[in-house]
C-alpha cells in the first residue's frame, strides 16, 4: 500500500497573532472554594426534587444548596 501525501506538508499555519488569544495561567478569574457532596437517596425522593426544582424554576443543584444554606448557613454555624 502506498500513501499519497499531500502537497505541503499536510500542517496547519501557523496563527499570525498567537499571543493575542492565548491566556495566561494567572488571569482566571477567581471563583469561590467549593467542595463536593455526595448523598445517596432513593430514585423516588430524587424525582419529587426534580419535580419541585422545576416548579420552582430552580435546578436541583441550586434547590438544595439553598436548603443547606437556610439550615447551616453564614448567619448561625460555626465555620469548619
Amino acid at each position: 500500500m502506498s500513501r499519497d501525501r499531500v502537497p505541503g506538508g499536510g500542517f496547519a499555519a501557523r496563527p499570525s497573532q498567537a499571543e493575542r488569544w492565548i491566556r495566561r495561567a494567572g488571569a482566571a478569574a477567581a471563583t469561590p472554594y467549593t467542595a463536593r457532596l455526595t448523598v445517596d437517596i432513593t430514585p423516588a425522593l430524587r424525582a419529587r426534587m426534580k419535580i419541585v426544582a422545576i416548579e420552582r424554576g430552580l435546578t436541583l443543584s441550586d434547590m438544595v444548596r439553598d436548603l443547606l444554606d437556610a439550615t447551616y448557613g453564614a448567619s448561625g454555624a460555626p465555620a469548619p
